[in-house]
């Protein structure tokens, strides 16, 4: 059985030119995003792209039904309930790109998964991105968006107690004392590094921009530029990620994108800068001077509005919840205000005509595709019923409107029974995703940790 060719598929002229200008690439990862933001695959052949092009490439469905560890979740519904049929991975156009930390070098290719009959697969987080766009897009609203990546690098050997510890600095191989936050010193030490990193960004069409030294030793940030398609900013999220990891292996480090890898360090977050434009290019969140445009209110009260049930999204692993603390910069309440970092919804400070928000709810571990796809559609409710935001206030105020889940499985049970959630993720990634995540929880929840043994198995 083969699978019938979807309209959004890239055309096989791609991969004949790529390969013409690539004539020492011999290989490639076929990459999938799973709705863990994981990235999953195969590795094939130089001469078995042009196949997939033309005709797609089989895989499973229930790729789409794994948890963190790769292990089948039954209750998603894609391993036994189907008989663990095949679905055609499908290219994404412009997702065809080398990687230049591979030796021998390879290339990649981005996939999307679809039925048979070339609709597009429900559980897959990439469609749910492209159903919101496409909504915005049939009431003339176009979004805008760029991501912050935040994110460790750790040494490639754990300390004398066995645990992780942040990377050492290259040049005199001592290990960063303090936090020095923006200290340029732990960037020129990193200088190989650094310079890699923009040269295989470029390569991929990657733009990265700002890199800064972040709140603790061995955390950085790095930015990317806004981009007018959504799809691509998401995108550029995903492989920002992989090229990191990659390269910082080869530097002899390890990239760490846990929400909160050390118990008193700054955690890290993915925090989506958005905006809305009209057809020629105008954005619709500015040209209101010194006042919020009317619907940039209304997107900040949909966001604002829909938080609760979209935590999940934003915290989506036990971990997660670690990195919710009082005075961290991660938001613990769904606030909104003008140039103040610790509010959940921020308005940057800036030129009105370039006026966005910046969400700060998510952590570093969430799936981008699902992160864009519920904030835009918070945004959407927002202006769709004209809602308006509830006063500016810090983060840390204990009156709020809208009261956030506290921990992991809130969370879960908020977005199981949320009619937002479906209607943001669609019913059947929904269904997956709170099951993915009700089977991790469940899973940790039956463990007994050595922690757990030492504190009371003495005592009580």
């Amino acid at each position: 059985m083969t699978g019938s060719r979807p309209i959004d598929a890239a055309p096989i002229q791609e991969a004949e030119a790529f390969l013409a200008s690539h004539e020492d690439l011999s290989a490639f990862d076929l990459v999938l995003i799973d709705p863990n933001g994981v990235a999953r695959g195969k590795m094939i052949r130089r001469h078995e792209l042009l196949q997939i092009y033309r005709s797609g490439r089989h895989l499973p469905g229930s790729i789409l039904g794994l948890d963190i560890s790769g292990a089948d979740v039954e209750e998603t519904g894609l391993v036994w309930d189907d008989g663990d049929a095949d679905r055609v991975a499908w290219p994404i156009p412009g997702s065809l790109v080398e990687l230049p930390w591979t030796l021998p070098r390879r290339g990649e290719v981005r996939v999307s998964l679809y039925e048979l009959d070339g609709s597009r697969m429900a559980a897959d987080p990439r469609h749910a991105l492209t159903v919101q766009i496409e909504q915005l897009n049939a009431i003339g609203m176009f979004p805008v968006m760029a991501f912050e990546l935040e994110f460790y690098l750790l040494d490639a050997e754990n300390d004398v107690t066995g645990k992780p510890r942040a990377a050492r600095l290259p040049l005199t191989g001592d290990f960063q004392l303090g936090n020095q936050v923006y200290s340029l010193d732990p960037l020129d030490q990193l200088e190989p590094f650094i310079d890699a990193l923009y040269r295989s960004a470029a390569a991929q069409d990657l733009p990265v921009e700002t890199l800064i030294s972040e709140y603790a030793p061995g955390q950085y940030e790095l930015t990317l530029h806004h981009r007018d398609n959504g799809l691509r900013a998401a995108d550029d999220l995903v492989m920002l990620k992989r090229l990191v990891r990659g390269l910082a292996l080869r530097h002899g480090m390890r990239a760490n994108f846990m929400a909160k890898p050390f118990a008193n360090r700054a955690g890290s977050g993915m925090h989506l800068h958005a905006s809305l434009a009209d057809k020629t290019g105008r954005n619709l969140f500015g040209d209101a001077g010194d006042e919020l445009a009317p619907m940039l209110r209304h997107a900040i009260a949909g966001v604002q509005q829909s938080m609760a049930d979209s935590m999940l999204v934003f915290a989506p692993n036990l971990n997660s919840w670690r990195r919710f603390t009082r005075n961290s910069y991660a938001p613990t309440a769904p606030t909104w205000g003008r140039n103040n970092r610790s509010v959940a919804i921020r308005v940057p400070a800036g030129s009105p005509a370039n006026r966005h928000l910046e969400h700060r709810s998510p952590s570093v571990d969430a799936n981008p595709y699902l992160v864009a796809a519920t904030v835009l559609a918070g945004m959407r409710h927002g202006i769709e019923n004209k809602l308006e935001p509830d006063g500016e206030a810090s983060s840390y105020d204990t009156a709020q409107t809208v009261v956030l889940p506290c921990d992991w499985r809130s969370a879960i049970d908020r977005a199981a029974g949320s009619d937002f959630i479906k209607s943001a993720l669609g019913e059947r990634l929904a269904s997956v995703f709170v099951a993915l995540k009700r089977a991790e929880c469940d899973r940790f929840a039956a463990e007994v940790t050595a922690e757990e043994f030492a504190y009371y198995g003495g005592v009580i």
